[in-house]
C-alpha cells in the first residue's frame, strides 16, 4: 500500500509538473507575442525534470539509509538487560519477530511483552517516518516545480536541456549493461583463478576423468575434474543439433521467402515462431518422455542400442527448439537480399532454383553463416534440455546413443546443495561457465568476423 500511496504522489507531481510547464510555454507564446525558442513539450518536460529529481532524492536517501535507522530504532526498544544477553544471531532473529509483529504478521512460540511493545512502537514509528519522508518528497518536488517553472523565459533552451538529460540516462542505460557484463566475468575470473590453487589448470584443461570428491578440503582429497568429457558431450550434443536445426531451418526460411505464397507465410512464419516461446524445461519433459523412448523403440527395431537419454536424445530436441531462431534469422536475411539481383537472374533465363542457389544464397551467405553461429552459441549454453536428456554421464565417449553430460549440467550439479564455495567442488562451477564464457565469446567474434569479412554491398 505504501509503495502504491508513493507512485500515486510522484504520477500526481509528474502530471501537474508538466502540465505547469506547458502551459507556461503556451502563455509566452499568446500573450506576450514573442517567439519561443523550444515547443511547449519541451518546458513541460524540462519542468517534470526539475520536479521529479528531489523527489526521488528524497526516496532514494531513505530507500538507502531507512532499514539501518529502522534497524537502530527497534533494538532501541528492547530493553536494556535483556539486549546484553543477546548475541549477534539472536538480536537478528528478536528484530525479526518485532518486525513480523509490526506487520501483522504471527511468529512462532510465546510472545514477549517487550516484543510486543516494541511491535507497537515500530508501527507508529514507521507510519510517521511514511508521512514525513512522503511530505518532504512531495513538498521538495513542489518547490522544485515552482523554481523550474520561474525559469521559463521565452529564451530559454529547455529542448536542449530535456535531450542532455536523455542523453544522460541514455548513457546510464547503457553503462549499466556493461558494467553487467565486466561484472560477470570478474566474478567467474576470480572464483575460477580461487579454484586453480586447487587444481592445476593443466589437468583440469586435459583432464580426461570427471569425478569430483565432495569430502572435506582437509583432507586434501579434491577429486579430478577433467574438463575434456564435458567439452566432448557439449560439442556432440551441438553438432546433433545444428544437424537438425540448419537444414530444416535454412530450408524453411527457403521455402517461406521464395515460395510460399504470402497467405501462407502469414500462417506458417507465426506458427514456426512459437516454438521459441516454448520453455525449454517443457523440450526436457518431451526430450524425456517422447523422443527419448521413441528413439530407444526405434534402435531396438534396426538393431541399435540406443539409450533413452543419450547425446541423441537432447540433439535431436535442441535442434526442433533452435529451428526458429534459424529460420527466422535466415528469412531475414534472404529478404534483404536487393531485389534487382532476382530480377536480373531471371532477365538472363535462370530458373527460380537456380536464382536461390546461384545469387540468392551466395549473396545472403554471410547473414546466414552468422545466424547458424549465432545458433551454436545457444545450443552450447542450453541447460534444462540436456539436464532431462542427455544421462549425465561424465565419462569421455564418442558414441552419440550413450549418455553423457555437458558442461552446463555438470555447473547445475556443482552449485546444487549446501555450497560454502571455500572447495573446488564448487569453485568448479565458475571455471567451468568461465570456460563456456569464452567459447560463446569466440563464436560471437567470429561470427561477427565472418560477417564483416564477406559481406556485400548492394547499391
Amino acid at each position: 500500500m505504501n509503495s502504491l500511496i508513493i507512485a500515486g504522489m510522484l504520477l500526481v507531481l509528474l502530471g501537474l509538473a508538466y502540465q505547469s510547464g506547458w502551459s507556461r510555454s503556451r502563455g509566452l507564446a499568446t500573450t506576450a507575442g514573442v517567439k519561443v525558442h523550444s515547443r511547449p513539450q519541451y518546458h513541460g518536460s524540462y519542468v517534470a525534470i526539475w520536479a521529479m529529481l528531489p523527489a526521488l532524492v528524497v526516496l532514494g536517501l531513505w530507500g538507502w539509509f531507512g532499514e539501518g535507522i529502522t534497524t537502530n530504532y527497534i533494538t532501541g526498544q528492547i530493553p536494556a538487560d535483556t539486549l546484553s544477553g543477546l548475541d549477534p544471531v539472536a538480536l537478528d532473529a528478536t528484530v525479526a519477530r518485532i518486525r513480523s509483529l509490526a506487520t501483522g504478521y504471527g511468529v512462532a512460540g510465546d510472545v514477549q511483552p517487550f516484543e510486543q511493545a516494541a511491535a507497537d512502537a515500530l508501527r507508529s514509528f514507521q507510519f510517521i517516518t511514511f508521512v514525513v519522508v512522503t511530505v518532504l518528497a512531495a513538498v521538495a518536488g513542489i518547490a522544485a516545480l515552482l523554481y523550474a517553472r520561474s525559469r521559463i523565459t521565452a529564451r530559454l533552451r529547455a529542448r536542449n536541456a530535456v535531450e542532455s538529460v536523455i542523453n544522460v540516462a541514455l548513457i546510464a542505460c547503457s553503462a549499466v549493461a556493461i558494467l553487467t557484463t565486466v561484472g560477470i566475468v570478474a566474478s567467474l575470473l576470480t572464483e575460477a583463478i580461487h579454484f586453480f590453487s586447487f587444481v592445476n589448470p593443466i589437468e583440469f584443461f586435459f583432464g580426461t576423468v570427471w569425478n569430483p570428491s565432495f569430502s572435506s578440503t582437509d583432507t586434501g582429497a579434491h577429486g579430478q575434474y577433467g574438463l575434456l568429457p564435458l567439452l566432448a558431450g557439449t560439442l556432440m550434443i551441438t553438432i546433433i543439433a545444428m544437424l537438425v536445426a540448419v537444414p530444416v531451418g535454412l530450408m524453411a526460411a527457403i521455402y517461406l521467402s521464395q515460395y510460399a505464397h504470402p497467405r501462407l507465410r502469414a500462417v506458417a512464419k507465426p506458427i514456426i515462431e512459437v516454438l521459441a516461446g516454448i520453455p525449454t524445461i517443457v523440450f526436457g519433459f518431451f526430450a524425456l518422455v517422447t523422443v527419448g523412448p521413441f528413439l530407444r523403440d526405434f534402435g531396438n527395431l534396426v538393431g541399435l542400442d540406443i539409450k533413452a537419454t543419450s547425446a541423441l536424445t537432447a540433439g535431436v530436441v535442441m535442434g526442433i527448439m533452435i529451428i526458429p531462431f534459424v529460420s527466422s534469422l535466415s528469412d531475414d536475411i534472404l529478404n534483404q537480399v536487393p531485389r534487382t539481383l532476382r530480377d536480373g537472374a531471371y532477365g538472363l533465363g535462370a530458373t527460380k532454383s537456380e536464382t536461390i542457389r546461384n545469387v540468392l544464397l551466395p549473396a545472403a551467405l554471410p547473414g546466414i553463416v552468422g545466424a547458424f553461429l549465432l545458433a551454436v552459441s545457444r545450443a552450447v549454453g542450453e541447460t534444462m534440455i540436456v539436464v532431462l536428456a542427455a544421462g549425465n554421464s561424465p565419462v569421455l565417449r564418442g558414441n552419440p546413443f550413450e549418455p553423457v553430460a555437458t558442461i552446463t549440467v555438470s555447473i547445475v550439479n556443482q552449485l546444487t546443495g549446501d555450497s560454502d564455495f571455500a572447495g573446488p567442488q564448487s569453485l568448479v562451477a565458475f571455471a567451468l561457465g568461465l570456460t563456456l564464457f569464452i567459447i560463446t565469446l569466440c563464436l560471437n567474434i567470429f561470427a561477427l568476423y565472418i560477417v564483416r569479412r564477406f559481406r556485400e554491398q548492394y547499391e
